[in-house]
């Protein structure tokens, strides 16, 4: 069996495609994954002065990570919508409806942090957008550490 010819001169090229194909193809039909169901928002030490760093638009899916784990370091209580989160504790808002909720969290620049909670992806194009912007959040929001720690 004979290969055309454009392929045998760019085989590299025509397997990096095949490879691009085959990881999209994954990405629209692979199972969501297991693991935890919580997101941490952890308050570090000394925040109540810094101010808390967060995204504008926290994003959960229900089914999939449906769980706002609050984690506060700071000596300070944190404010979070109804919620007071003591010094050293943890509290767990679970999400079961879609939809966005805005709670008051005066830590936050704007006092406000938006809770978007998004429907469980069907297997295609929903789940692959899904994946690409689970993606891009987690890279836009990468802890920053100094070349010493």
């Amino acid at each position: 069996m004979m290969l055309p010819e454009a392929l045998r001169r760019h085989w590299p090229l025509a397997g990096l495609g095949g490879l691009l194909l085959l990881a999209l193809s994954w990405a629209t039909l692979a199972p969501l994954g297991g693991g935890s169901h919580e997101l941490l928002l952890e308050v570090p030490p000394g925040a109540r002065t810094a101010g808390l760093q967060v995204p504008a638009e926290i994003r959960l899916t229900r089914g999939v990570r449906d769980v706002l784990l609050l984690r506060n370091r700071d000596s300070a209580p944190l404010a979070f919508g109804p919620v007071d989160v003591a010094p050293g504790r943890e509290f767990r808002l679970t999400f079961e409806e879609e939809g966005e909720h805005a709670y008051a969290c005066p830590l936050v620049a704007g006092g406000v942090v938006r809770v978007r909670v998004l429907a469980w992806p069907d297997p295609g194009l929903d789940r692959l957008r899904w994946r690409l912007d689970n993606l891009v959040q987690a890279l836009r929001w990468l802890p920053l550490r100094g070349p010493d720690a």
